[in-house]
């Protein structure tokens, strides 16, 4: 039996301080970190701590917004966690599930604080677009600067350099790569 800790911050920079100093009075064996935007499907750090835990393992987090920003991917987790024998606390919501406790009222509390953390990251999301909209009309908004050498990413192509392979020397998404790419053929 373990005592896991999970933590979730939106980027590099941004400081795990808060999530520790709740963390370390669990007395925790393990802590896994991501530092990825709540929008970000794959966090790297919490696939592996899913691969990790076993029966009667305990994992705390900070809060339910850490962990996920929608129901669906919450439910899913907490689901999965239960069936394989997890038990799992939000700190500052003071909940816990374990697999063998189906408890209605925390259920709904669950449901309730994801919606509120997804409806959330929606109010957030809209008013940056309302914001980046104002900027441009005043002009103080021209986007973000060009960062991708096409002259490189050119020269590659030309010497038969696989796509992944550019992608990953030029730190361009997939999706870049080929916008980039249609624009010299």
């Amino acid at each position: 039996m373990s005592n896991i800790g999970y933590i979730r911050v939106s980027t590099v920079d941004q400081n795990t301080a808060r999530q520790d100093e709740s963390l370390k009075l669990h007395q925790l064996d393990k802590i896994f970190t991501d530092k990825y935007s709540g929008s970000t499907k794959e966090w790297e750090a919490l696939n592996q701590m899913m691969e990790y835990v076993w029966s009667r393992d305990h994992i705390f987090v900070q809060a339910i917004d850490r962990l996920a920003r929608n129901v669906s991917n919450l439910r899913r987790i907490v689901d999965n966690l239960k069936a394989k024998g997890v038990s799992i606390t939000f700190i500052s919501n003071d909940l816990t599930f374990t697999p063998d406790s189906n408890n209605p009222m925390s259920e709904l509390a669950i449901n309730m604080l994801a919606s509120f953390s997804e409806s959330e990251r929606w109010l957030i999301k809209e008013r940056q677009r309302e914001g980046i909209a104002k900027a441009k009309k005043r002009g103080t908004c021209k986007g973000r600067p060009e960062s991708i050498d096409r002259d490189k990413l050119k020269e590659m192509i030309e010497e038969g350099i696989k796509p992944t392979m550019i992608q990953k020397d030029l730190g361009l998404s997939k999706a870049s790569f080929y916008r980039v790419k249609s624009e010299f053929m």
